[in-house]
């Protein structure tokens, strides 16, 4: 791996990092969204579940989003702070 490859965090300017970096980010967050959405049309077209599973969805996935932002930012300082010892 060249030099230029280690440095691009400290070289490159800033809103070009962050548009680098923010892409994926977004791109993973609108699939998880568009699953749930996939999953509300499932669920509601249910005999069996019908509103209610739509309701259950609509609860639980700001939840989701929650614990993954939380176990994402965990990693991430985890995973700095080790590189960093």
């Amino acid at each position: 791996m060249d030099d230029q490859g280690n440095k691009i965090l400290g070289t490159e300017r800033i809103p070009k990092l962050l548009i680098k970096f923010a892409i994926p980010c977004i791109m993973s967050l609108l699939i998880s969204a568009l699953y749930n959405i996939v999953d509300q049309i499932f669920i509601g077209n249910s005999p069996e579940l019908g509103y209610l599973g739509n309701a259950a969805t609509s609860v639980v996935f700001p939840l989701t989003v929650i614990a993954m932002a939380v176990t994402f930012a965990l990693g991430d300082g985890a995973a700095a702070f080790l590189s960093i010892c």
